[in-house]
């Protein structure tokens, strides 16, 4: 089980992560869990209509109306502005669910690279003792991108890589408190921001391309974006110790 104090550690002495080593072995995973991470994708896509559409029919929608004169910059920042802050609960719950299913993801990606039994359990995190720190992370997680957003792009492109490590950071530490699987996925992020995002760039990049299968196939290869910060926490932390995760997913196997 990893306390902060021994992530921490590890992140603070953390060796040099090789940018090729990194694509390499993310291809080599998605080849074996592109099925599961299209799963997740669909979900999460799913859930991110579903709310869009109860958001906008109560009222919590950006209002387009701003166009109706014409485009015009003073329109578009005033559109732009609006959009982040109306857009904050529901942000809020997808960010809440997308953690949830990322999460339970990283989950099995990380059974498949240690030789575990694999359990495609997408709704592991759904469980009360989880859910309720992943509706607080989901919280922060849409606090944080909203400030971003309304202070423009470099704030977004900064906050992005750090934001990118939460839901592995809880996957394999659900035992921490929410601030301190925030202060570690920021110092993770910060430690490894160049290789985190240059690795996550390519990937994006070339889950990206599925959009050539009619559009729709985007939704097979996008889940690679998820990989390299599954490898960089693998190289910089491990899944070497026990964690609670796993403790508790035993306990539950058993009892069944």
């Amino acid at each position: 089980m990893n306390s902060y104090q021994s992530l921490e550690r590890k992140i603070e002495n953390a060796k040099p992560v090789d940018f090729s080593e990194i694509i390499d072995n993310v291809i080599g995973l998605f080849k074996k869990v592109w099925l599961k991470g299209f799963l997740v994708i669909l979900l999460v896509s799913v859930c991110a209509i579903v709310a869009s559409i109860l958001f906008s029919l109560i009222g919590l929608a950006p209002n387009s109306n701003v166009f109706m004169d014409g485009f015009s910059l003073e329109a578009y920042m005033q559109f732009y502005s609006s959009s982040a802050l109306y857009s904050v609960p529901q942000n809020i719950l997808i960010a809440t669910l997308t953690l949830a299913f990322v999460s339970a993801f990283y989950r099995i990606c990380k059974q498949f690279v240690s030789g575990e039994t694999v359990l495609d359990d997408y709704f592991y995190f759904f469980k009360k003792q989880y859910f309720s720190k992943l509706l607080m992370l989901g919280i922060i997680h849409t606090a944080i991108s909203t400030m971003a957003q309304l202070m423009f792009l470099v704030p977004i492109i900064y906050a992005f890589v750090p934001l990118a490590y939460f839901s592995i950071i809880f996957a394999n530490n659900p035992e921490l408190s929410e601030m301190e699987i925030v202060k570690a996925s920021f110092k993770l992020g910060n430690k490894k921001w160049f290789i985190s995002f240059g690795t996550m760039f390519v990937c994006g990049l070339m889950g990206a391309l599925g959009i050539l299968g009619c559009g729709i196939g985007i939704l097979f290869t996008i889940s690679i974006a998820y990989l390299p910060a599954f490898f960089i926490y693998k190289e910089v932390i491990g899944f070497d110790d026990t964690s609670e995760i796993d403790l508790i997913g035993r306990t539950d196997d058993s009892e069944h």
